[in-house]
């Protein structure tokens, strides 16, 4: 009898000490956030101020030739975006066939090319998300080919699913948007998403987070992805659209 309390009472011991651990611990860990935290407040601070003071210890010709530098960064960035402009960026455009995609990407560092087919629904999705983007992101180039007019080119590159985006970089085909599915596999996803995953390719210049895709609000009945299978002159191709029934 006498053992069992003692027992009881040594458990109870053992579970305030691992108690007041964790506490301990946990408390340690905030301190250590905290000064985590005003450390980098402080340094961010203490840059601001820098440059702050930088700017009063100017006088009026540092202050000219500082204004010059930025007009001339302006002219510079003008000037690129009428040489991309001139190069066919700014529009989401279709090119005839396989033989005019070569020239496109070849003086062109960042090129989407949308491989798609009439008859599949998804494609025209795609295509007004493109559009958006091609006017957003002129850095880029947008464009559009139908697979069955370019049998080559869709085996060169293993198009085997409709629609694919192939992400062109310096000429190089880097990576595949294949379907929806990279893209919450609904048909229902926003362009911001889309704008997200060509930014984890580096094929555009994105500004948001490319750790995680942009949070949506999906309807509810959403379609996911139902892979049927079609043909494109005698290959085999799988359409990334719903089914018709």
């Amino acid at each position: 009898m006498v053992n069992r309390y003692f027992a009881h009472g040594a458990t109870e011991q053992v579970l305030i000490r691992c108690c007041t651990y964790e506490t301990t611990m946990e408390n340690q860990q905030m301190d250590i956030l905290t000064k985590v935290l005003e450390q980098s407040a402080k340094l961010v601070e203490e840059k601001v101020d820098a440059q702050i003071s930088k700017l009063n210890d100017m006088d009026e010709d540092d202050l000219e030739r500082l204004k010059e530098k930025r007009l001339e960064a302006l002219k510079k960035a003008q000037k690129q975006k009428q040489d991309w402009l001139s190069k066919g960026h700014g529009e989401y455009r279709e090119i005839s066939s396989e033989k005019d995609f070569f020239p496109e990407v070849k003086d062109t560092k960042n090129v989407v090319c949308h491989f798609y087919r009439n008859s599949t629904f998804r494609c025209k999705i795609l295509d007004k998300h493109l559009a958006i983007l091609a006017k957003k992101h002129v850095e880029t180039k947008f464009i559009k080919l139908n697979a069955e007019k370019a049998p080559f080119l869709s085996e060169r590159l293993r198009i085997k699913v409709i629609p694919t985006l192939a992400l062109v970089v310096d000429g190089k085909t880097k990576d595949y948007v294949v379907g929806f599915g990279d893209l919450g596999n609904t048909d229902e996803f926003s362009t911001e998403m889309l704008e997200w995953r060509l930014g984890c390719a580096d094929v555009i210049n994105y500004s948001g987070n490319l750790m995680e895709p942009p949070t949506s609000s999906h309807k509810s009945g959403t379609k996911f992805t139902k892979l049927e299978k079609k043909t494109i002159r005698g290959r085999g191709y799988e359409s990334d659209s719903d089914s018709d029934d």
